[in-house]
């Protein structure tokens, strides 16, 4: 599946977000990460900080991806579903705990729309 017109692959389950992350993580795609996201979505960040809608996020990621770092997979725990919301969650190899909220868009892919990458400090 292709997201919208940009060409890239979609997620037809919520827990396809996690992988489709990683993988434009690694390839540096910012404009990728951020299709990701539904266009007002909110990322946390360190501090409390808050990156809402596009602009912001995508800015995240590109000073995120500045010096080129690789990220792996983490292991995907149960996603919990009720109707077109999805609560997904991820335990990444040094134990942090990543938890997000995807909803069913009307194509029926999914996208994030409340992004916790750290939820244990």
């Amino acid at each position: 599946m292709s997201d919208g017109d940009q060409g890239y692959e979609s997620a037809a389950r919520p827990e396809d977000l996690s992988r489709l992350i990683v993988e434009r993580l690694n390839a540096g795609d910012v404009d990728a990460l951020v299709a990701l996201y539904e266009p007002d979505a909110v990322l946390a960040l360190p501090e409390g900080r808050v990156a809402t809608g596009s602009g912001e996020i995508r800015e995240t990621y590109r000073r995120l991806l500045t010096d080129g770092p690789t990220f792996a997979p983490g292991r995907q725990l149960t996603t919990v579903r009720n109707g077109d919301l999805a609560l997904t969650s991820v335990r990444l190899a040094d134990g942090t705990v990543t938890v997000e909220v995807a909803r069913r868009q009307t194509d029926g892919t999914w996208r994030w729309v409340i992004d916790q990458p750290n939820l244990l400090d």
